[in-house]
């Protein structure tokens, strides 16, 4: 399973840049920090652990689409509005994001070409980098397919993320910007992540923060999403979501020029 939200988040901070222009031990003792590599769980009994939680591999390949209905604020900015997010397997994604007073993002990928649309610039086809993001995030499967995805993995210990103690994964894609994993020691639940993320303005560091799991149809998905960057914090609600409901191929198309 992939994650709608990140392309949400991405559809948001652009599109919300232009709203907001708008308007000591013994000889044979090991040194303190080699003991706490040894009592480290692998990178793979990390990644294992996730998926279990999540409710297993075979949950997570019953599962063929996702529609999910959502809502958003941005409080520093008093701005605020509704998501709607497409997700089909292997590789399609369209998120429709509506913010009163600027208009309407669109950001959609067909499995080849990704491309995105907004008030403000108007249509535009991905590519470079900014694609290769793209495709990293928009595996449908993704947990059960990230030792795939992101071949090197490193273990960096263990780190707070609020109240919960969390193992630390450093992981790189084969191509592509290195992401930092958070995984909650107690649940193996993902409860952070830290990415860079191509955008035509240049990277942009962002820190997503996963809330509130609840199991739909046997997998947990976070129900409570924030995004910090920068600019801004984003605070995602989401509020229905549904599995195995049919989504025609051409709704994740780039739109003809008008």
């Amino acid at each position: 399973m992939k994650r709608i939200m990140t392309v949400i988040f991405l559809s948001l901070a652009m599109g919300v840049a232009a709203f907001a222009q708008e308007a000591k031990p013994k000889a044979e003792a090991k040194p303190a920090e080699a003991k706490q590599a040894d009592a480290m769980p692998s990178a793979d009994q990390i990644i294992e652990k996730y998926v279990q939680a999540m409710g297993g591999k075979a949950a997570i390949e019953k599962l063929n689409s996702r529609t999910t209905k959502a809502s958003f604020e941005i409080p520093a900015m008093g701005a605020s509005g509704t998501v709607e997010g497409y997700e089909k397997a292997p590789n399609k994604t369209l998120a429709i994001i509506t913010i009163p007073g600027f208009g309407v993002i669109r950001e959609g990928f067909d499995g080849k070409v990704a491309w995105a649309e907004d008030p403000t610039s108007g249509m535009r086809e991905k590519s470079g980098l900014e694609l290769t993001d793209v495709k990293l995030e928009a595996e449908f499967h993704r947990p059960i397919k990230l030792k795939q995805l992101f071949p090197t993995m490193t273990v960096k210990g263990k780190e707070k993320v609020g109240e919960k103690e969390a193992y630390v994964i450093e992981a790189k894609p084969a191509e592509g910007s290195m992401e930092k994993w958070y995984f909650d020691t107690q649940t193996g639940l993902m409860i952070r992540q830290d990415a860079e993320r191509e955008t035509p303005q240049g990277k942009m560091p962002t820190e997503t923060y996963l809330e509130d799991y609840k199991e739909v149809d046997g997998v947990k998905i976070p129900h409570s999403v924030r995004l910090t960057n920068p600019m801004f914090t984003i605070s995602i609600k989401t509020e229905e979501i549904k599995h195995n409901v049919p989504v025609d191929d051409a709704k994740f198309v780039k739109p003809a020029a008008k």
